[in-house]
C-alpha cells in the first residue's frame, strides 16, 4: 500500500512539474498608447509614414495656394484630385488615396471657393441620380438642373520614387524618397504647377508596411 502511494505521488509531481514548465504566460500586454502622428512613433523604418503624408500634403497645399495662377482667377478653375494617375513607382508600400485625399480635403477647406473640386471617380453615380430625376422616377431636387456634369480644368499626376541600398555589414537600410505632384491643363495638356517633396531615411531594422 505504502509503495502504491509513493508511486502516485511521484506520477502527480512529475505532470506538475510538466504542467509547470509549459504554462502559458497570459498576462496582460502593453496598453495601446496613442501617438503624434505628425512624429516619429516607436515603431520606425524607412518606408513612407504618417508625419511624412502629413508633411508632404501639407506643403503641396501652401504652394497650391500660393499659386496665382490657380487661386487669382476671376472664375475659380475646376479640379480632380484623385489617385488616378498618381503612381507609386517606390519600393515603399502605400495606399495613394492617402496623399491625394489628404490634399484634395485639406485644399478644399483651405481653398474657400477659389478652387472648385469635381469627384470625377465618383461619376457614375452622379450618372444614375440624374438619369432618375430625368425619367421623373425622383424630383429635381433642391439645387439646380444642369446640361451636363461639370467638366474638369486641371487634374493632379504625379509619382513615388525611391532608391534604396544597404551596408551588407551593418545591415543597415536607407531609402530616399522622390514624391511629384503636378497639374495638368485639360485642353492643352499642359504643366500648370508643379510640386516636389524629398526625404531619406535610414535604420538598422526595417519594418512590414501594410
Amino acid at each position: 500500500m505504502n509503495k502504491l502511494m509513493i508511486l502516485v505521488a511521484a506520477v502527480t509531481a512529475t505532470t506538475l512539474v510538466g504542467c509547470a514548465g509549459t504554462r502559458i504566460d497570459n498576462t496582460a500586454g502593453r496598453a495601446t498608447v496613442y501617438e503624434d502622428a505628425r512624429q516619429p512613433g516607436k515603431i520606425q523604418g524607412v518606408g513612407v509614414e504618417s508625419q511624412d503624408i502629413m508633411a508632404v500634403t501639407d506643403q503641396m497645399m501652401r504652394d497650391m495656394l500660393s499659386n496665382s495662377m490657380l487661386v487669382s482667377r476671376e472664375v475659380s478653375p475646376r479640379v480632380i484630385i484623385d489617385s488616378e494617375y498618381f503612381t507609386n513607382e517606390s519600393s515603399s508600400r502605400i495606399n495613394k488615396n492617402m496623399l491625394t485625399d489628404r490634399l484634395r480635403i485639406n485644399l478644399n477647406r483651405a481653398a474657400n471657393g477659389r478652387l472648385v473640386f469635381v469627384g470625377r471617380e465618383y461619376a457614375n453615380m452622379v450618372e444614375k441620380e440624374r438619369e432618375l430625376k430625368r425619367r421623373g422616377v425622383v424630383d429635381g431636387g433642391t439645387i439646380r438642373t444642369t446640361a451636363a456634369t461639370a467638366g474638369a480644368d486641371f487634374r493632379l499626376v504625379g509619382r513615388i520614387m525611391s532608391l534604396d541600398k544597404m551596408d551588407t555589414g551593418s545591415q543597415e537600410r536607407s531609402r530616399y524618397h522622390q514624391i511629384t505632384f503636378e497639374l495638368i491643363d485639360l485642353e492643352l495638356g499642359t504643366y500648370v504647377w508643379s510640386g516636389i517633396y524629398e526625404f531619406q531615411k535610414t535604420a538598422q531594422d526595417d519594418v512590414v508596411y501594410r
